[in-house]
């Protein structure tokens, strides 16, 4: 130690340097505090403490451990660590240091808050009752999304999840969308930022963009920094706010790294044995809050190998209320999932949403069983044709990612499909429900024409 300012204590001996985290001997150091390493070329960095035994202290380098010298000298700030949060931000795209990276107005001079801290008290949390529309059909019909729920797409490396969380993102009908970035292609930063800007809804996000070129350690501090300035406005703007994360393997990975340079003894496949522990502290943050507004999450998670068996995912499902699986370019009806669909459907949409959505599975599951046997060369009765036929209008109508259109719409488009395939007594629905929205013979005649 070579020099004390007030409480702050410069330190300028680093006893070791292992990939971005380095160690040194200090006391009166709290786990989550901040602190500045000055190299000695003259370059500060930001770091945080992530592991204390008895006096020796691990820190997380957020420039990174590269051309560092156990020479550098390091003061604690004594806080832990904190995010810009003010009207301001919105339209803006910060790294994940917290510093803007847009090019825009300094924001240094206004408001912070704490980063990562506690999530809500049960007490301040009531039952989601509100569906947040996506104009997606397969998940507005058959898998809604509901506010406050927590709810990953599961994916593979080719599958568009980047496309479909974006369209979700500008279509959604949220007041506030925070996105979260985690080791991001350029490619990929600047098609989120673009698809935000061409769809109007950039002047009501918030970016948070850990590129894979930036620093490893800077991508465990996205998501924590994208859901403190969530919480922050749903609390306090009573705003209905949407939170975007991809990808969250990416995140888990650099938490295995992290994880591997502390020296830790890992668990299944390499991820350290707190991977369920640190993935619920996150999606938790999701909450409809008492009297004020609410955070939504949506993530992606994508699965080596399609293996949903891998830590990532598995651990994932049993946090998370449900899932969006992505697989051929579409959304899997087979495979999603919304455990809190049952609390909107046919309370907060119309009162035929629940019949349609089991009799359009159900046909389409006939329609796979019908297709296989097509493709066996066995003999088809007439209602194989029908269901066949329902199929491709399915397929091509409602699982088609680009496809958009509101749910009142999409519940009419179900009707004039099963109409175009099948007789009414048929479908073995209610019988007021056939009555009511089933087209009549014009209908269907006018609906043919256009």
């Amino acid at each position: 130690m070579d020099s004390q300012l007030g409480q702050l204590i410069r330190h300028t001996r680093v006893d070791e340097i292992v990939g971005d985290v380095i160690r040194l001997r200090a006391t009166g150091v709290a786990l989550g505090d901040m602190a500045e390493i000055q190299n000695t070329d003259g370059k500060t960095s930001l770091a945080r403490v992530i592991g204390l035994d008895r006096d020796l202290v691990s820190l997380q380098v957020f420039a990174g451990g590269k051309g560092l010298s156990t020479d550098a000298s390091v003061q604690f700030l004594g806080r832990p660590l904190d995010v810009v949060y003010s009207p301001n931000i919105l339209g803006r795209i910060f790294r994940g240091s917290g510093e803007p990276m847009d090019g825009g107005p300094d924001l240094s001079a206004d408001p912070h808050i704490r980063v990562g801290g506690p999530t809500v008290n049960p007490v301040m949390r009531v039952m989601p009752t509100r569906m947040i529309e996506t104009r997606v059909p397969m998940i507005d019909l058959f898998n809604s999304l509901v506010e406050s729920q927590k709810i990953p797409i599961f994916s593979v490396a080719g599958e568009p999840h980047s496309e479909l969380l974006a369209r979700i993102g500008f279509q959604a009908d949220a007041d506030v969308l925070v996105f979260g970035g985690l080791g991001l292609i350029f490619d990929d930063y600047s098609f989120f930022r673009t698809s935000f800007e061409q769809h109007g809804v950039f002047a009501r996000t918030v970016m948070f963009v850990n590129q894979a070129s930036d620093p490893l350690v800077e991508r465990l501090l996205v998501p924590d920094m994208a859901l403190a300035v969530a919480e922050k406005f749903a609390v306090e703007e009573n705003k209905r706010v949407l939170v975007l994360l991809t990808d969250m393997t990416a995140y888990a990975d650099a938490m295995k790294e992290i994880g591997v340079a502390q020296e830790r003894i890992p668990a299944v496949r390499g991820y350290m044995g707190d991977l369920y522990t640190q993935l619920a502290q996150r999606y938790e943050k999701a909450c409809d809050f008492k009297g004020s507004g609410s955070v939504t999450i949506l993530s992606v998670t994508t699965m080596p190998g399609d293996d949903v068996t891998h830590p990532v995912p598995d651990n994932t499902g049993y946090i998370t209320e449900g899932q969006f699986y992505l697989h051929g370019g579409i959304i899997d009806p087979f495979g999603s999932l919304s455990r809190l669909k049952q609390h909107v459907i046919g309370k907060t949409t119309r009162e035929d949403h629940s019949q349609i959505m089991n009799t359009m599975i159900r046909f389409y599951s006939e329609a796979v069983e019908a297709q296989k046997k097509q493709a066996m060369a066995f003999e088809l009765s007439p209602f194989d044709e029908k269901l066949l036929k329902y199929g491709r209008l399915f397929r091509d109508r409602f699982m088609d990612i680009r496809v958009s259109m509101g749910v009142t719409e999409a519940l009419d488009l179900c009707w004039q499909t099963l109409a175009e395939c099948f007789d009414p007594q048929e479908l073995l629905m209610k019988q007021h429900l056939v009555d009511k929205y089933f087209p009549k013979p014009a209908d269907s005649t006018t609906a043919a024409k256009k």
